[in-house]
C-alpha cells in the first residue's frame, strides 16, 4: 500500500501474482499425468482430485463470467478448468484401457505379512 498508490495498480499485481500461484496449483499434476502415460496406469492419479480440480475450476470460470467479469479470476480458473479435463480424460482413456493394473507388483502392498515362525526350535 505504501509503494503502489490507487486501486488500479493494486488490482492489477495482486491479480497477477494470484493468477500466479493459481495457475501454479491447478498445473502441479502434470508430473502425475506424465507418470500416467509413461506406466499406462491411473493408480497414482486419484480420481476425485481430478474431478475435484476440475469442477473448482468450472465453478470459478463461470462466477467470473456471469458476476461483474474478473480477468483475474478468469484466466487462471479457465486454465485449471482446461487442466482438469484433460486431466479426466487420461484417466478415462487409461482406465478404460483396462491397464491400470499394479504392473505385475503384488508384494509391494501396504500389508504386513509375517513370518513363519519356526517351530520345535532349541536354543
Amino acid at each position: 500500500m505504501l509503494v503502489l498508490h490507487g486501486t488500479t495498480r493494486r488490482s492489477l499485481i495482486v491479480g497477477i501474482i494470484c493468477d500466479v500461484f493459481n495457475v501454479m496449483m491447478y498445473v502441479s499434476p502434470l508430473t502425475i499425468m506424465a507418470k500416467v502415460i509413461k506406466t499406462k496406469s491411473v493408480k497414482y492419479m486419484p480420481f476425485w482430485l481430478s474431478l475435484a480440480n476440475f469442477l473448482n475450476g468450472v465453478c470459478w470460470t463461470t462466477y467470473a463470467l456471469i458476476h461483474p467479469f474478473d480477468i483475474y479470476v478468469l484466466i487462471s480458473n479457465s486454465i485449471g478448468a482446461v487442466s482438469g479435463l484433460v486431466q479426466l480424460i487420461l484417466y478415462a482413456f487409461y482406465f478404460c484401457r483396462g491397464e491400470n493394473n499394479d504392473d505385475g507388483d503384488q508384494h509391494n502392498s501396504t500389508e504386513v505379512q509375517l513370518s513363519e515362525r519356526p517351530r520345535d526350535v532349541e536354543a
